[in-house]
């Protein structure tokens, strides 16, 4: 029986999401041995620069795709939102689980919701679009940059360098963090989250049949749906993924629907959009028309020029 291997990254959440998938395969009934290879990618370890300024969040898919080129690995665990709108043809997503409470969450100090958060605070986060989101609630808020695992943005607003802070709520969930932490979950259709968040990809090399057979037992069709979905709809406004840009899909009785937000980086400018349909192309094409009808492209082309 083949050895599989399956590349991660060394975080505790991403070593979560890992053995999530392995438990997950073996209740599927795949018996193969499978080995854990840790690596530390390029975004875990350049930790004193924002996102933005370094590639976006490619940077933590990189070095796992290098080690499935070169068959150093079988398959790797990624978040999904951490995906490049568009993939290398080498590669393939062979399956999408089923997708994690998708919503962002405010922690604060003394749990201070935002409504009641002081003029002048500040919030920590490491998201362009999460910072644009709050600047057009409440333009009166500050926003600092902050990186590192979740633990330790958790002790870093402990430790008073922030007023609060803005997480997945996915991340904190599968930490078992959420009721511990959690001060208010904000609501989809007020912060409309970044694409494909809460949901996990696993990726091998396309021309590895078995692998994908292997794999294909734990996708789920509705997340699968979904998150292609926001994927595409992103691909229609920006393809480099860099602008505050957030995409959340629905499925229900066969309908899908498309909530998406464009914002500028002060908040001062903000355009938001859903429609539903049972073609998700046509609807990310009606959601994407609108958005740009109402300025869109104007407002990504500044945000990506402010980055």
């Amino acid at each position: 029986m083949r050895e599989l291997i399956v590349g991660s990254r060394e975080s505790k959440l991403a070593m979560i999401q890992t053995n999530f998938i392995i438990e997950a395969l073996k209740k599927e009934g795949i018996n193969n041995p499978i080995k854990i290879k840790k690596i530390a990618t390029k975004g875990d370890k350049i930790l004193n620069v924002a996102l933005d300024k370094v590639g976006g969040t490619g940077i933590f898919i990189k070095d796992l795709e290098t080690l499935l080129r070169d068959e150093k690995i079988d398959f790797a665990v990624h978040s999904m939102k951490d995906l490049d709108s568009q993939m290398h043809p080498d590669f393939t997503i062979a399956a999408i689980p089923e997708r994690e409470d998708p919503r962002d969450a405010l922690i604060s100090k003394d749990h201070i919701k935002l409504a009641d958060l002081k003029k002048g605070a500040v919030i920590g986060t490491s998201s362009a679009r999460r910072g644009a989101q709050i600047k057009a609630i409440r333009p009166d808020l500050k926003t600092m940059w902050i990186r590192g695992p979740i633990d330790s943005r958790i002790e870093q607003l402990n430790k008073g360098n922030f007023d609060a802070i803005i997480l997945a709520v996915a991340g904190l969930n599968r930490m078992n963090l959420s009721d511990e932490v959690i001060t208010e979950y904000l609501e989809i259709d007020r912060f409309v989250p970044s694409v494909a968040q809460g949901a996990l990809a696993i990726q091998c090399r396309k021309s590895d049949l078995d692998m994908i057979n292997i794999l294909k037992v734990i996708n789920d069709p509705l997340t699968e749906q979904a998150t292609l979905a926001e994927r595409y709809t992103l691909s229609l406004l920006d393809e480099d993924d860099q602008a505050p840009i957030g995409v959340y899909a629905s499925v229900k009785d066969e309908k899908i629907t498309i909530y998406a937000s464009i914002a500028s980086l002060e908040g001062t400018d903000l355009i938001t959009y859903s429609a539903s349909g049972e073609d998700y192309k046509e609807v990310a094409k009606k959601v994407a028309n609108e958005l740009i009808s109402r300025g869109a492209l104007d407002i990504i082309k500044n945000s990506k020029q402010g980055l």
